[in-house]
């Protein structure tokens, strides 16, 4: 990696950029403030963040007005910012051919599952929320307690890949 102190990009993926890529977004910019800016796209992007996915960022204090869903293409582009990490967490925008990203970023999957699939009583649903949330803040808390400056690209890349696949059982109440 280069310039240790230069502030690193990375974009979370999903297909429809309205919940776990959002969500993501919002817990690496502000716990990674100073040390990441984070962004979020899709591959076929719902044209909005889900609610719930708003409900639960405004109730934990997050800023949610720039908030919105968008397509990966925005990041493909000559203009567009050079990626350091590009994380895709669901399972489809992982087998989806992707654009070639400016910065030649490192990659990983992170797939979650899509609370925005839950379906039933406003309870069950706000908990799917709350178990993505959790997943997703447990894998970027890896990832920024990470050794930057002092592990080699192919060990970083290892270490990437290892946090995706941590198994992580939701929790029901």
């Amino acid at each position: 990696m280069s310039e240790p102190s230069r502030i690193k990009n990375v974009l979370f993926l999903c297909t429809g950029n309205s919940a776990r890529s959002i969500i993501a977004e919002s817990i690496m910019n502000r716990d990674g403030t100073g040390r990441f800016k984070a962004f979020s796209a899709g591959s076929m992007p719902k044209g909005e963040v889900h609610p719930q996915a708003l409900t639960l960022l405004r109730s934990m204090h997050y800023p949610t007005d720039h908030l919105r869903s968008k397509s990966w293409e925005a990041f493909a582009t000559p203009d567009a910012p050079a990626l350091d990490f590009v994380f895709t967490v669901c399972d489809n925008a992982a087998a989806e051919v992707c654009p070639v990203w400016p910065g030649q970023p490192m990659t990983a999957h992170w797939g979650v599952p899509d609370p925005a699939l839950v379906g039933g009583p406003r309870a069950e649903v706000g908990v799917a929320f709350a178990d993505t949330y959790r997943m997703l803040n447990n894998r970027i808390m890896l990832f920024l307690n990470l050794p930057f400056s002092s592990v080699d690209r192919l060990s970083l890349q290892r270490r990437l890949e290892e946090i995706g696949k941590r198994r992580e059982t939701p929790e029901r109440a």
